[in-house]
């Protein structure tokens, strides 16, 4: 980011406010929530504490220091403090307008006030603002720490650079920052949502349908290619070859049927009735934590099973693990005064609560992923970073012989050392040294073997010279360095024929 977020206040500690808090905390930034009930803490602190679970689960990419948490009934105490104010009152203009108007007396004139309005035009609740060239929206999704989306828009006094920073910070904190071109009423996933809505009423309101019928209908059907095609994308494959077009002259005609009713039934009390009872028997055993785990749960699951074909939401997820890896490998690039006499110390981090088994102590998957982490440190170091990614070229992880040998437990330290073994210009052999960092206790080994791909032609290659270069730098100080006591017999790189 060109500026920093240090500190963002909260306004408004419901739904919405929560998760605002719970997503910034996990990232790092200090968080002040204020709220005029001091009886909305509690239920703040539950949801914050409800999605970290969550949010461990969703990424493997290296955790940051959590960000403080306050929480104060006093408004101009908490955004005067602030790098960062995001609103969340009802959504009624003249309380936005009032609210937004009061903020922006207590903050400086470049803090940008961001309302997450889900549908008021920004240019009606600006107006009494001092800077209103400040104020946007930006609209997130429930729940805030899981889902990507953000629309961002600015009203008719707002200037657009703080348009861009504010989405600028949206996607450091691992969102899809969507820029909604023109002023427009419930902005674009709004009015689309509404749509549904609308229909979902009228087949309640005559009969048609139940809500869980309505639900099952999305769930099992055109909800799981929603989740990764939208709605344009999905009717342009269902025209065959010949795409949108085909499918516009099959089906068009069908537009001019009578199939919808876009105008909102009356909301009667038998209708409310019937949407009552419908969600509450779909509902039934489960209480509403019960349904937020659960619906966490299988969000996490379908982004992380997106992120492995980098598409829709998994390829934000798969951008944003690798910003955070960048941003927290504790490696820096390679220097010609750095002291390479001894094995590399790239990689730390610390045993995380998740990580630990029912014995108490990390488990096996962690002790992978943390080699890992130092391999990835290692790559950055040397110049193996997302350009060289970009274009085409990375290690692919041949063979990996792991030694496990003390055990240890949640919130210890650790540290990772790397000695290169062995190299040519296509494979590059090294071992990872983790230790306990308070008593540098050896923990495990892991001797890996990797080889160079070019991603493109999914065949090995040589490395880039550059990256060579820093490699043989490295394996010539390496060589004078003892032999590591559980260095495998059989895994080496061959010496050079003649």
């Amino acid at each position: 980011m060109t500026y920093e977020i240090k500190t963002i206040a909260i306004v408004g500690a419901g739904v919405i406010g929560a998760g605002w808090a719970a997503r910034c905390l996990h990232r790092g930034i200090n968080v002040i929530v204020t709220d005029l009930s001091a009886d909305a803490e509690r239920g703040m602190r539950e949801v914050v504490a409800n999605a970290e679970v969550s949010l461990n689960n969703l990424s493997l990419a290296p955790r940051r220091e959590k960000g403080t948490l306050t929480f104060t009934t006093n408004l101009a105490e908490a955004v005067s403090q602030a790098d960062f104010v995001q609103e969340n009152a009802p959504e009624r203009e003249d309380l936005k307008r009032n609210l937004l108007a009061e903020i922006s007396k207590h903050v400086g004139p470049e803090v940008i006030i961001a309302s997450s309005s889900s549908g008021l035009l920004p240019s009606r609740i600006q107006v009494d603002c001092i800077n209103p060239e400040r104020v946007i929206i930006g609209h997130p999704f429930n729940p805030v720490y899981l889902l990507p989306l953000v629309e961002v828009l600015g009203g008719e006094l707002t200037d657009n650079k703080f348009v861009e920073q504010a989405m600028e910070f949206y996607t450091s904190i691992g969102m899809h920052a969507l820029k909604v071109r023109k002023e427009i009423e419930g902005y674009i996933s709004d009015r689309l949502q509404e749509a549904l809505w609308r229909e979902s009423l009228h087949m309640v309101a005559d009969g048609v349908a139940t809500t869980d019928e309505i639900d099952q209908a999305v769930i099992y059907g055109p909800g799981l290619r929603w989740a990764f095609m939208g709605t344009c994308l999905t009717f342009h494959l269902a025209g065959g070859e010949q795409g949108m077009r085909h499918m516009l002259e099959q089906f068009g005609p069908a537009l001019e049927l009578p199939w919808t009713k876009l105008k909102a039934p009356e909301l009667t009390d038998q209708l409310i009735d019937r949407m009552v009872e419908g969600t509450q028997e779909q509902a039934e055993g489960y209480s509403i934590r019960d349904l937020e785990k659960l619906r966490d749960n299988c969000l996490v699951s379908i982004m992380q099973s997106l992120r492995s074909y980098d598409y829709a939401s998994g390829s934000t997820l798969k951008k944003d693990e690798e910003r955070q890896y960048a941003d927290t490998s504790g490696s820096t690039s390679w220097s010609a005064s750095d002291d390479l006499s001894q094995p590399l110390e790239l990689h730390t981090d610390k045993v995380h609560p998740e990580w630990v088994d029912y014995n108490g102590h990390m488990t096996e998957s962690r002790y992978l992923q943390v080699f890992g982490d130092a391999s990835d440190a290692l790559y950055q170091y040397v110049g193996v970073d997302a350009e060289y990614h970009a274009n085409g070229n990375s290690y692919y992880t041949v063979e990996t012989h792991i030694n496990n040998i003390l055990e240890i437990g949640a919130h210890e330290p650790l540290k990772v050392t790397t000695q290169l073994l062995g190299l040519d210009n296509k494979r590059l052999h090294f071992i990872h040294n983790m230790y306990n960092a308070k008593d540098d206790s050896l923990l495990a080994t892991a001797e890996q073997m990797v080889l160079h791909v070019d991603t493109n032609a999914a065949k090995a290659c040589s490395a880039k010279p550059e990256v060579l270069e820093i490699l043989q730098k490295i394996m010539d100080a390496h060589t004078s360095l003892p032999k590591p006591e559980r260095r495998s017999r059989e895994m080496a790189v061959p010496a050079p024929k003649g």
